[in-house]
Protein backbone atom coordinates (compact mmCIF):
# COMPACT_ATOMS: atom_id res chain seq x y z
CA UNK A 1 0.00 0.00 0.00
CA UNK A 2 1.53 3.38 -0.96
CA UNK A 3 2.23 5.74 1.94
CA UNK A 4 4.56 8.59 2.81
CA UNK A 5 7.47 6.22 3.34
CA UNK A 6 7.34 4.44 -0.04
CA UNK A 7 8.61 5.62 -3.43
CA UNK A 8 5.81 7.51 -5.12
CA UNK A 9 6.60 7.01 -8.81
CA UNK A 10 6.75 3.61 -10.46
CA UNK A 11 7.95 2.52 -13.88
CA UNK A 12 11.46 3.97 -14.09
CA UNK A 13 14.99 3.08 -13.06
CA UNK A 14 15.12 5.60 -10.21
CA UNK A 15 12.02 4.06 -8.69
CA UNK A 16 13.55 0.58 -8.81
CA UNK A 17 16.81 1.77 -7.31
CA UNK A 18 14.97 3.58 -4.53
CA UNK A 19 12.82 0.53 -3.85
CA UNK A 20 15.87 -1.76 -3.69
CA UNK A 21 17.80 0.57 -1.38
CA UNK A 22 14.90 0.97 1.00
CA UNK A 23 14.17 -2.77 1.00
CA UNK A 24 17.78 -3.65 1.81
CA UNK A 25 17.99 -1.03 4.55
CA UNK A 26 14.77 -2.30 6.05
CA UNK A 27 16.00 -5.90 5.93
CA UNK A 28 19.19 -5.00 7.80
CA UNK A 29 17.25 -2.83 10.26
CA UNK A 30 14.92 -5.69 11.11
CA UNK A 31 17.61 -8.42 11.08
CA UNK A 32 21.04 -6.94 11.92
CA UNK A 33 24.05 -9.06 11.04
CA UNK A 34 22.87 -10.50 7.73
CA UNK A 35 25.41 -10.96 4.96
CA UNK A 36 24.91 -9.89 1.35
CA UNK A 37 24.01 -13.47 0.44
CA UNK A 38 21.49 -13.60 3.28
CA UNK A 39 19.87 -10.39 2.08
CA UNK A 40 19.62 -11.69 -1.48
CA UNK A 41 17.99 -14.87 -0.22
CA UNK A 42 15.53 -13.03 2.01
CA UNK A 43 14.53 -10.28 -0.43
CA UNK A 44 14.64 -12.20 -3.72
CA UNK A 45 17.01 -9.63 -5.22
CA UNK A 46 19.97 -10.85 -7.26
CA UNK A 47 23.36 -11.05 -5.56
CA UNK A 48 24.70 -8.53 -8.04
CA UNK A 49 21.96 -6.02 -7.17
CA UNK A 50 22.46 -6.51 -3.45
CA UNK A 51 26.23 -6.15 -3.78
CA UNK A 52 25.93 -2.91 -5.76
CA UNK A 53 23.35 -1.35 -3.45
CA UNK A 54 25.18 -2.38 -0.28
CA UNK A 55 28.40 -0.88 -1.61
CA UNK A 56 26.63 2.44 -2.18
CA UNK A 57 25.01 2.36 1.26
CA UNK A 58 28.33 1.61 2.95
CA UNK A 59 30.02 4.47 1.09
CA UNK A 60 27.23 6.87 2.06
CA UNK A 61 27.31 5.94 5.74
CA UNK A 62 24.03 4.05 6.00
CA UNK A 63 25.53 0.58 6.47
CA UNK A 64 28.73 -0.73 8.02
CA UNK A 65 30.44 -4.08 7.69
CA UNK A 66 31.04 -6.27 10.71
CA UNK A 67 32.41 -9.72 11.44
CA UNK A 68 32.93 -12.47 8.88
CA UNK A 69 30.27 -15.15 8.66
CA UNK A 70 31.58 -18.67 9.19
CA UNK A 71 30.61 -20.84 6.22
CA UNK A 72 31.16 -24.45 5.22
CA UNK A 73 32.52 -23.53 1.81
CA UNK A 74 33.09 -20.62 -0.48
CA UNK A 75 34.01 -17.08 0.40
CA UNK A 76 32.60 -15.99 3.78
CA UNK A 77 30.40 -12.89 3.80
CA UNK A 78 30.55 -10.00 6.22
CA UNK A 79 27.75 -9.14 8.58
CA UNK A 80 26.00 -5.87 7.81
CA UNK A 81 24.58 -3.38 10.29
CA UNK A 82 23.09 0.08 10.19
CA UNK A 83 25.84 2.63 10.67
CA UNK A 84 25.07 4.67 13.78
CA UNK A 85 28.09 6.95 13.48
CA UNK A 86 27.64 9.21 10.45
CA UNK A 87 24.06 10.50 10.38
CA UNK A 88 21.38 11.79 12.72
CA UNK A 89 17.74 12.80 12.56
CA UNK A 90 16.03 15.54 14.55
CA UNK A 91 12.68 14.87 16.18
CA UNK A 92 10.55 17.30 18.16
CA UNK A 93 7.25 17.13 19.98
CA UNK A 94 5.12 20.21 20.50
CA UNK A 95 3.27 19.09 23.61
CA UNK A 96 0.48 20.80 25.49
CA UNK A 97 2.81 21.47 28.43
CA UNK A 98 6.16 21.90 26.69
CA UNK A 99 8.65 21.09 23.93
CA UNK A 100 10.72 17.92 23.68
CA UNK A 101 13.55 17.41 21.23
CA UNK A 102 15.93 14.60 20.33
CA UNK A 103 18.74 13.84 17.93
CA UNK A 104 18.80 10.13 17.02
CA UNK A 105 21.14 7.96 15.00
CA UNK A 106 20.10 5.31 12.50
CA UNK A 107 19.67 2.61 15.14
CA UNK A 108 17.33 4.72 17.23
CA UNK A 109 19.77 5.75 19.94
CA UNK A 110 19.12 9.21 21.39
CA UNK A 111 22.40 11.11 21.05
CA UNK A 112 21.17 14.39 22.52
CA UNK A 113 17.91 15.66 23.94
CA UNK A 114 16.21 18.75 25.31
CA UNK A 115 13.03 19.13 27.35
CA UNK A 116 11.53 22.54 28.12
CA UNK A 117 8.44 22.53 30.34
CA UNK A 118 6.56 25.64 29.32
CA UNK A 119 3.16 25.52 27.58
CA UNK A 120 3.18 26.62 23.92
CA UNK A 121 1.52 29.93 23.25
CA UNK A 122 0.54 30.93 19.71
CA UNK A 123 1.96 29.00 16.71
CA UNK A 124 4.34 31.75 15.56
CA UNK A 125 6.07 32.25 18.91
CA UNK A 126 6.16 28.49 19.45
CA UNK A 127 7.91 27.99 16.09
CA UNK A 128 10.48 30.63 17.03
CA UNK A 129 11.06 29.00 20.40
CA UNK A 130 11.36 25.53 18.91
CA UNK A 131 13.80 26.72 16.24
CA UNK A 132 16.05 28.21 18.92
CA UNK A 133 16.03 24.95 20.88
CA UNK A 134 16.72 22.93 17.73
CA UNK A 135 19.75 25.04 16.87
CA UNK A 136 21.02 24.70 20.44
CA UNK A 137 20.59 20.93 20.26
CA UNK A 138 22.56 20.78 17.02
CA UNK A 139 25.56 22.13 18.91
CA UNK A 140 25.69 19.00 21.10
CA UNK A 141 29.14 17.34 20.98
CA UNK A 142 27.56 13.91 20.40
CA UNK A 143 26.38 14.90 16.91
CA UNK A 144 29.37 16.99 15.84
CA UNK A 145 30.55 16.05 12.35
CA UNK A 146 27.41 14.05 11.51
CA UNK A 147 25.05 14.78 8.64
CA UNK A 148 21.48 15.71 9.55
CA UNK A 149 18.88 13.85 7.51
CA UNK A 150 16.04 16.18 8.45
CA UNK A 151 13.42 17.13 11.00
CA UNK A 152 10.19 15.50 12.14
CA UNK A 153 7.69 17.36 14.32
CA UNK A 154 4.94 15.68 16.35
CA UNK A 155 1.89 17.74 17.34
CA UNK A 156 -1.07 17.16 19.72
CA UNK A 157 -3.87 16.82 17.20
CA UNK A 158 -4.87 15.36 13.83
CA UNK A 159 -2.80 16.29 10.80
CA UNK A 160 -4.38 16.53 7.36
CA UNK A 161 -3.68 13.38 5.31
CA UNK A 162 -3.14 15.47 2.18
CA UNK A 163 -0.82 18.22 3.49
CA UNK A 164 1.37 18.83 6.56
CA UNK A 165 -1.28 20.97 8.26
CA UNK A 166 -2.26 20.62 11.91
CA UNK A 167 -6.04 20.53 11.55
CA UNK A 168 -6.94 20.96 15.21
CA UNK A 169 -5.15 20.91 18.55
CA UNK A 170 -8.10 21.28 20.96
CA UNK A 171 -5.94 21.49 24.07
CA UNK A 172 -3.88 24.31 22.52
CA UNK A 173 -6.68 26.08 20.66
CA UNK A 174 -4.79 25.84 17.34
CA UNK A 175 -6.77 25.36 14.11
CA UNK A 176 -5.41 24.75 10.58
CA UNK A 177 -1.79 25.60 11.37
CA UNK A 178 0.96 25.12 8.77
CA UNK A 179 3.57 24.70 11.47
CA UNK A 180 6.39 23.58 9.17
CA UNK A 181 5.95 26.74 7.09
CA UNK A 182 6.35 28.80 10.26
CA UNK A 183 9.49 26.86 11.15
CA UNK A 184 10.97 27.37 7.69
CA UNK A 185 10.89 31.12 8.30
CA UNK A 186 13.36 30.67 11.15
CA UNK A 187 17.09 30.87 10.34
CA UNK A 188 19.78 28.16 10.38
CA UNK A 189 17.58 25.08 10.50
CA UNK A 190 18.81 22.02 8.56
CA UNK A 191 17.78 20.90 5.10
CA UNK A 192 16.66 17.37 4.34
CA UNK A 193 13.35 15.66 4.99
CA UNK A 194 10.76 17.67 6.95
CA UNK A 195 7.66 15.94 8.30
CA UNK A 196 4.69 16.79 10.53
CA UNK A 197 2.48 14.19 12.21
CA UNK A 198 0.19 13.58 15.14
CA UNK A 199 2.15 12.72 18.28
CA UNK A 200 0.51 9.33 18.82
CA UNK A 201 1.14 8.38 15.18
CA UNK A 202 4.78 9.41 15.53
CA UNK A 203 5.19 7.49 18.78
CA UNK A 204 3.62 4.37 17.27
CA UNK A 205 5.87 4.61 14.23
CA UNK A 206 9.00 4.93 16.35
CA UNK A 207 8.07 1.98 18.55
CA UNK A 208 7.50 -0.12 15.43
CA UNK A 209 10.46 1.13 13.35
CA UNK A 210 13.04 0.88 16.15
CA UNK A 211 11.55 -2.29 17.66
CA UNK A 212 14.20 -4.55 19.16
CA UNK A 213 14.06 -7.71 17.10
CA UNK A 214 11.40 -8.54 14.52
CA UNK A 215 8.46 -6.20 15.18
CA UNK A 216 4.90 -7.48 15.52
CA UNK A 217 2.67 -7.55 12.47
CA UNK A 218 0.95 -4.42 13.77
CA UNK A 219 0.83 -2.36 16.94
CA UNK A 220 -1.30 0.34 18.49
CA UNK A 221 0.26 2.96 20.75
CA UNK A 222 -2.12 4.62 23.20
CA UNK A 223 -0.87 8.03 24.28
CA UNK A 224 -2.47 8.84 27.65
CA UNK A 225 -1.34 12.38 28.40
CA UNK A 226 -3.05 15.75 28.74
CA UNK A 227 -5.39 14.33 26.12
CA UNK A 228 -5.58 10.74 24.91
CA UNK A 229 -4.99 9.45 21.40
CA UNK A 230 -3.75 6.44 19.52
CA UNK A 231 -1.45 5.65 16.64
CA UNK A 232 -1.52 2.42 14.63
CA UNK A 233 1.21 1.07 12.36
CA UNK A 234 1.76 -2.12 10.39
CA UNK A 235 3.81 -3.40 7.48
CA UNK A 236 7.27 -4.76 6.76
CA UNK A 237 9.70 -2.82 4.59
CA UNK A 238 7.38 0.20 4.29
CA UNK A 239 5.39 0.73 7.51
CA UNK A 240 1.86 2.04 7.02
CA UNK A 241 0.11 4.47 9.37
CA UNK A 242 -3.61 4.61 8.54
CA UNK A 243 -4.95 8.14 8.73
CA UNK A 244 -8.49 8.20 7.38
CA UNK A 245 -10.33 10.67 5.21
CA UNK A 246 -9.74 13.63 7.55
CA UNK A 247 -6.74 12.31 9.48
CA UNK A 248 -8.90 11.23 12.42
CA UNK A 249 -7.83 7.59 12.70
CA UNK A 250 -6.73 7.06 16.30
CA UNK A 251 -8.60 9.98 17.85
CA UNK A 252 -9.93 7.64 20.53
CA UNK A 253 -10.01 10.40 23.12
CA UNK A 254 -13.00 11.87 21.30
CA UNK A 255 -14.98 8.68 20.90
CA UNK A 256 -18.10 8.99 23.03
CA UNK A 257 -18.24 6.37 25.78
CA UNK A 258 -20.67 8.14 28.13
CA UNK A 259 -23.54 9.71 26.16
CA UNK A 260 -24.70 12.95 27.75
CA UNK A 261 -21.64 13.00 29.99
CA UNK A 262 -19.28 15.83 30.84
CA UNK A 263 -18.43 18.52 28.28
CA UNK A 264 -15.20 17.84 26.39
CA UNK A 265 -12.78 20.42 24.99
CA UNK A 266 -13.85 19.33 21.50
CA UNK A 267 -17.44 20.46 22.16
CA UNK A 268 -19.07 17.02 22.47
CA UNK A 269 -20.21 15.41 25.69
CA UNK A 270 -19.08 12.12 27.17
CA UNK A 271 -15.82 11.75 25.22
CA UNK A 272 -13.26 9.33 26.62
CA UNK A 273 -11.07 12.31 27.50
CA UNK A 274 -13.64 13.46 30.05
CA UNK A 275 -12.90 10.27 32.02
CA UNK A 276 -9.25 9.46 31.30
CA UNK A 277 -6.99 12.38 30.41
CA UNK A 278 -4.63 14.66 32.25
CA UNK A 279 -6.86 17.70 31.89
CA UNK A 280 -9.97 15.89 33.15
CA UNK A 281 -8.20 14.44 36.19
CA UNK A 282 -6.72 17.84 37.01
CA UNK A 283 -10.13 19.49 36.82
CA UNK A 284 -11.66 16.80 39.04
CA UNK A 285 -8.88 17.20 41.62
CA UNK A 286 -8.88 21.00 41.46
CA UNK A 287 -5.22 21.21 40.40
CA UNK A 288 -3.45 24.13 38.76
CA UNK A 289 -1.62 23.63 35.48
CA UNK A 290 1.77 23.68 37.25
CA UNK A 291 0.82 21.09 39.90
CA UNK A 292 2.19 17.57 39.50
CA UNK A 293 -0.71 15.21 38.84
CA UNK A 294 1.15 12.08 39.96
CA UNK A 295 2.44 13.75 43.13
CA UNK A 296 -1.02 15.06 43.97
CA UNK A 297 -2.60 11.63 43.47
CA UNK A 298 0.05 10.00 45.68
CA UNK A 299 -0.47 12.63 48.38
CA UNK A 300 -4.23 12.00 48.38
CA UNK A 301 -4.09 8.25 47.78
CA UNK A 302 -6.02 7.52 50.97
CA UNK A 303 -9.04 9.60 49.96
CA UNK A 304 -11.96 7.47 48.79
CA UNK A 305 -13.11 9.94 46.14
CA UNK A 306 -9.59 10.10 44.64
CA UNK A 307 -9.36 6.32 44.58
CA UNK A 308 -12.74 6.13 42.83
CA UNK A 309 -11.69 8.80 40.30
CA UNK A 310 -8.50 6.97 39.30
CA UNK A 311 -10.28 3.60 39.31
CA UNK A 312 -12.90 4.98 36.92
CA UNK A 313 -10.18 6.47 34.69
CA UNK A 314 -8.37 3.14 34.61
CA UNK A 315 -11.50 1.26 33.61
CA UNK A 316 -12.16 3.82 30.87
CA UNK A 317 -8.62 3.24 29.60
CA UNK A 318 -9.27 -0.51 29.64
CA UNK A 319 -12.48 0.07 27.68
CA UNK A 320 -10.54 2.01 25.03
CA UNK A 321 -8.01 -0.83 24.82
CA UNK A 322 -10.85 -3.31 24.37
CA UNK A 323 -12.47 -1.21 21.65
CA UNK A 324 -9.15 -1.04 19.78
CA UNK A 325 -8.77 -4.79 20.16
CA UNK A 326 -12.19 -5.43 18.65
CA UNK A 327 -12.05 -2.80 15.89
CA UNK A 328 -8.43 -2.70 14.69
CA UNK A 329 -7.18 -5.92 16.32
CA UNK A 330 -3.46 -4.98 16.50
CA UNK A 331 -1.06 -7.76 17.43
CA UNK A 332 0.46 -5.63 20.21
CA UNK A 333 -0.74 -2.77 22.43
CA UNK A 334 1.60 -0.17 23.92
CA UNK A 335 0.61 2.22 26.70
CA UNK A 336 2.56 5.46 27.04
CA UNK A 337 2.15 9.09 27.99
CA UNK A 338 2.44 11.04 31.21
CA UNK A 339 -0.49 9.25 32.87
CA UNK A 340 1.70 6.15 33.12
CA UNK A 341 3.37 7.95 36.03
CA UNK A 342 0.22 7.15 38.02
CA UNK A 343 1.30 3.50 37.77
CA UNK A 344 -0.72 0.82 39.55
CA UNK A 345 -3.81 2.80 40.60
CA UNK A 346 -4.51 3.64 36.93
CA UNK A 347 -2.84 0.78 35.04
CA UNK A 348 -4.08 -2.15 37.13
CA UNK A 349 -7.82 -1.49 36.60
CA UNK A 350 -7.14 -0.84 32.91
CA UNK A 351 -5.34 -4.16 32.47
CA UNK A 352 -7.92 -5.98 34.60
CA UNK A 353 -10.80 -4.67 32.48
CA UNK A 354 -9.02 -5.56 29.25
CA UNK A 355 -8.02 -9.00 30.48
CA UNK A 356 -11.56 -9.77 31.63
CA UNK A 357 -13.15 -8.84 28.30
CA UNK A 358 -10.65 -9.11 25.43
CA UNK A 359 -11.36 -12.77 24.59
CA UNK A 360 -15.14 -12.72 24.92
CA UNK A 361 -15.62 -12.40 21.16
CA UNK A 362 -13.34 -15.29 20.22
CA UNK A 363 -14.26 -17.48 23.19
CA UNK A 364 -10.71 -18.72 23.40
CA UNK A 365 -7.45 -17.81 25.07
CA UNK A 366 -5.44 -15.71 22.64
CA UNK A 367 -4.14 -12.76 24.61
CA UNK A 368 -2.61 -9.68 23.02
CA UNK A 369 0.77 -8.64 24.48
CA UNK A 370 0.84 -5.27 26.22
CA UNK A 371 3.91 -3.09 26.72
CA UNK A 372 3.91 -0.22 29.19
CA UNK A 373 6.34 2.67 28.76
CA UNK A 374 6.61 4.30 32.18
CA UNK A 375 8.74 7.20 30.93
CA UNK A 376 7.69 8.31 27.45
CA UNK A 377 9.15 11.81 27.67
CA UNK A 378 10.85 11.51 24.28
CA UNK A 379 8.82 8.70 22.69
CA UNK A 380 6.92 10.91 20.23
CA UNK A 381 9.98 13.01 19.36
CA UNK A 382 12.03 9.84 18.75
CA UNK A 383 9.19 8.52 16.61
CA UNK A 384 9.20 11.70 14.52
CA UNK A 385 12.93 11.17 13.98
CA UNK A 386 12.20 7.58 12.88
CA UNK A 387 9.74 8.92 10.30
CA UNK A 388 12.47 11.16 8.92
CA UNK A 389 14.79 8.17 8.58
CA UNK A 390 12.13 6.09 6.83
CA UNK A 391 11.50 8.86 4.31
CA UNK A 392 15.20 9.65 3.83
CA UNK A 393 15.91 5.96 3.18
CA UNK A 394 14.08 6.13 -0.14
CA UNK A 395 16.04 9.22 -1.15
CA UNK A 396 19.57 7.99 -0.37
Amino acid sequence: MPNSFTPQTAGDLNYLKSLNRSTILSTVRRSPGLSRADIALETGLTKATVGSVVQTLVERGWLREGELHARGGGRPGRALYLDGERHYMLGAEVGVKGLRLVACNLVGEILASSHQEAPPADPVSTATRLAKLLNQLREAPAIAGRRCLGLGVAVPGPVSPTAPILSLAPNLGWIDVDFLALLREEPDLPDGVWLLDNEANAAAFGEFYFFEGIPPESLAYISADIGIGCGVVSGEHFPVVPRGYQGLVGEIGHTVIQPGGALCHCGNRGCAETLVSGWALRESLGLDIDDSLSASVRARAGEADVQALIQRAGEALGLLMLNLHHTLNPSMLILGGSLMWLKGPLIEPALAYFEAHQNDLLRQSQSVPIKIIEDSTFTAARGAAAQVMARAAIEV
